[in-house]
């Protein structure tokens, strides 16, 4: 073997020493490289997840912001309401305690507001006097007619109370008979509480009742043809117009009696 030959094997063996050392090298740095990379990985996944975490509960966040305005715009909206309803439930509450002391209270009130009306009547201008007394009567005896109930008897008395105020705003006229010394047959002409008159068929008389004297005062020829229209306007024979008659009782305590 030449020197040559020789120095080719000793350059060829450090070559192959050279080269089966490299992979022992480089083993060490790749695998921190790696480890590294997946440790990165590991963090920035972390961090995405954080990210979506703090998403959803931010976007949680601001539906729970809509919803409680929502909430309260629907409060706002609903107070009126709830207000009125609590002052309509206090009222049925404080009705539903006064309710026994209404019950009974009640049979005094009925008879107090019939003992008033019977003294009305009575105090009033004799007109129909024995029709509204009848009406008096009866409403005493529904007091105790076991088949009616309290609500039954007390609409009887108002709607007799009704018909009693009525006749003030009434223009009424009829054909009856006036007792006295004769009985005799007569028109009856009402102004309401205001003027009660009377006159005979042929038109020879006529009287006005005085409340204050309790008794009829005989018209003359003027007055006697004032009635006489006065009857023709009530039967709807004649037009409205302006009688100029004497009054049966002054006006002042016809009013202060239809407001009692």
């Amino acid at each position: 073997m030449t020197a040559r030959e020789s120095w080719r094997i000793r350059c060829l063996g450090g070559l192959l020493g050279l080269i089966l050392a490299m992979p022992a090298l480089a083993e060490t740095p790749l695998a921190e490289s790696l480890e590294a990379q997946r440790a990165q990985a590991a963090w920035q996944a972390r961090i995405d997840a954080a990210d979506d975490e703090s998403r959803a509960m931010l976007e949680e966040l601001r539906s729970l912001e809509a919803e409680t305005r929502r909430l309260r715009q629907e409060s706002d909206r609903l107070a009126p309401g709830l207000a009125t309803r609590s002052e309509r439930l206090d009222r049925r509450e404080a009705a539903l305690d006064a309710l026994a002391d209404t019950r009974e209270a009640l049979p005094e009130l009925q008879e107090a507001l019939i003992e008033r009306l019977d003294a009305w009547v009575a105090a009033d201008l004799p007109f129909l006097r024995e029709q509204r007394q009848a009406r008096v009567t009866a409403l005493e005896a529904s007091l105790a007619d076991p088949d009616l109930n309290d609500a039954e008897r007390l609409e009887r008395i108002l709607a007799t109370w009704r018909t009693e105020l009525e006749y003030g705003r009434e223009l009424d006229a009829w054909r009856g008979y006036l007792d006295g010394e004769a009985r005799r047959e007569v028109d009856f002409l009402r102004l309401g509480r205001v003027g009660f008159y009377y006159l005979t068929p042929d038109g020879r008389q006529g009287g006005v009742w005085l409340a204050e004297q309790g008794n009829w005062v005989a018209l003359d020829d003027a007055e006697r043809r004032q009635v006489r229209q006065g009857l023709r306007m009530a039967r709807d024979q004649r037009a409205p117009e302006l009688l100029r008659l004497p009054v049966s009782q002054p006006l002042e305590n016809t009013l202060a009696e239809d407001d009692a």
